[in-house]
């Protein structure tokens, strides 16, 4: 009889590890999950773990332009996570995993967690202006296969090899942190430009837009940032040069049209043909809604497979730059001209920098997303937006068009072309 509790003992092991293995083969090697698309971000569900075993279901942000995992204050909390703070912001270790779906996605090669302080009215978000309580960045997103599915609204990640992968493919370059750079052509000229689908807009090397605005002044260009070049609302925004470049060759696509914003994070010039080619740029959201770009990074290979054709009115939008702020309301910070003249009446009987907007055709704009506010101020050029403001405590209507910035070039070449100031 005394064998008995050893046997009792073996066949606990055994159901134990039974039991493993049957959690371990209901796992997922990929899932496929719903996007809405906010201000050209991918949004989608996670789950976060509670100390009770429970999840907790909050948005998150997919954004394979950037390193570091951000929560929001309110989803550490919820996790019982240990948060330590500076006079700048929060981090926390990482918990074990998060799921997407019905997929564990495991964290314990993130060093630390960012968490911004403690906003006033805003801790369940990462940042204003945003629905997301977590990022999923690309020190994340390279362990796995990733489709981003654009024209259908569909994010899918999964194991490496669990993902079919259609289109065109051709080679990326894949960093320690996941950032990706693929081999491009402007002007005739290599270079890499990032991949990041985290930016709503493109960007461009400041020396080499201004060297392109100059020999083609026909190029439709414009100061401001309004539309999807309104980022997150910085001071400088308000000063940022746009123009539409005719013609860029991205790995295996020709991209035309293609809307950049100059910046001077990227270095000036290229390669020649013994070095490599140096990243001028990188190429956002706005530019590839019309495909689905499939990361295999085990293989730094990237797919584009065109999935529409359509026109996307991406700038035909009421020309403000605003910023979010963490009140979750939203400032007026400056009006982008339209012909050389402000596209909305500025001054004592309409807008003034610091004004802030209260609703767009009497919907409220306090508590949206940025990409929210700008579907409010979007539509046909020529329509009629009543916007509401708050100056010293005080409300008051001002009317507003939609206006056609970086429009394609006018006919006429002594005709100003529209969206230049």
């Amino acid at each position: 009889m005394r064998f008995l509790p050893v046997l009792f003992a073996l066949g606990f092991i055994a159901l134990s590890a039974s039991a493993q293995i049957s959690s371990a083969t209901s796992q997922p090697t990929f899932v496929t999950v719903p996007i809405t698309l906010d201000h050209n971000r991918v949004i989608i569900d996670v789950y976060l773990p509670l100390p009770d075993g429970s999840t907790k279901r909050v948005r998150g942000w997919v954004d394979n332009g950037d390193a570091d995992l951000w929560m929001s204050q309110r989803a550490a909390t919820l996790m019982g996570l240990n948060v330590t703070c500076s006079d700048k912001e929060c981090s926390a270790p990482p918990p074990i995993a998060i799921k997407i779906g019905e997929m564990n996605v495991p964290l314990a090669d993130v060093p630390r967690i960012r968490i911004p302080l403690k906003l006033p009215s805003a801790d369940s978000v990462m940042a204003p202006g945003m629905s997301a309580e977590i990022k999923i960045p690309s020190s994340v997103l390279r362990k796995y296969d990733v489709l981003i599915n654009y024209p259908d609204r569909e994010f899918s990640i999964g194991v490496p090899g669990s993902l079919k992968f259609n289109g065109v493919k051709d080679k990326m370059m894949v960093s320690a942190n996941g950032s990706i750079q693929i081999l491009s052509r402007i002007e005739n000229k290599n270079c890499t430009l990032g991949l990041d689908n985290g930016s709503s807009i493109s960007f461009l090397s400041e020396e080499l837009f201004d060297k392109l605005n100059g020999a083609h002044p026909d190029w439709v260009h414009m100061t401001g940032a309004v539309g999807p070049a309104n980022l997150w609302g910085g001071s400088d925004e308000t000063k940022w040069k746009l123009m539409r470049l005719d013609r860029v060759q991205f790995g295996p696509l020709y991209l035309t049209n293609v809307a950049v914003v100059a910046s001077q994070k990227y270095a000036a010039g290229s390669a020649d043909k013994h070095a490599r080619p140096v990243e001028l740029g990188t190429i956002g959201a706005d530019a590839l809604m019309n495909y689905r770009i499939g990361l295999d990074y085990a293989h730094s290979a990237v797919y584009f497979d065109l999935g529409t054709t359509f026109k996307f009115p991406d700038f035909d939008v009421v020309g403000l730059t605003l910023r979010p702020d963490d009140d979750t309301r939203f400032t007026i910070l400056g009006v982008a001209n339209f012909d050389g003249k402000p596209s909305v009446p500025t001054g004592d009987d309409g807008l003034q920098p610091g004004d802030h907007l209260v609703a767009v055709d009497g919907i409220p704009v306090p508590d949206s997303t940025m990409g929210q506010v700008w579907s409010l101020l979007e539509g046909t050029p020529g329509q009629e937006r009543k916007l509401t403001v708050e100056r010293g405590g005080k409300q008051f209507a001002v009317g507003a068009k939609v206006q056609h910035f970086l429009g394609e070039a006018e006919e006429d070449p002594k005709k100003e072309k529209p969206g230049r100031n």
